[in-house]
């Protein structure tokens, strides 16, 4: 029995429709990832320690910049140093870490991506 014209492989064109824009929205995902990336690369985020007498700056993607230490600080000794150097890590971290997922799901809204829900 001869198949119907326009039938193809099985998958009318409604499908082949919603694959050409499953492929055009994974490229324009794949671009705005690009162009995330140089972005979070100079941003800037700031943490500081609860006191605050420690300031750390991380890039977007948690690479460490600089570090501001307050005679304050300095004053505490070594191992409160060493704590309040490490909870403006952590902020900074947390915020950096927050901005990275939040730009990802802007990038990806709208996508029915599978793992991404």
């Amino acid at each position: 029995m001869p198949k119907e014209a326009g039938q193809g492989f099985g998958f009318g064109l409604g499908k082949m429709r919603e694959l050409a824009d499953a492929f055009r929205k994974a490229q324009e995902v794949q671009q705005g990832a690009k162009l995330l990336q140089e972005e979070l690369e100079q941003m800037k985020i700031e943490g500081t320690s609860t006191d605050g007498t420690v300031k750390v700056v991380m890039s977007g993607n948690q690479e460490p910049l600089q570090v501001e230490i307050s005679p304050d600080a300095m004053s505490q000794g070594a191992e409160a140093l060493s704590e309040t150097v490490a909870e403006a890590m952590k902020d900074a971290y947390q915020k950096s870490t927050t901005t990275m997922r939040e730009r990802m799901e802007a990038l990806t809204s709208g996508l029915n991506l599978p793992g991404m829900g």
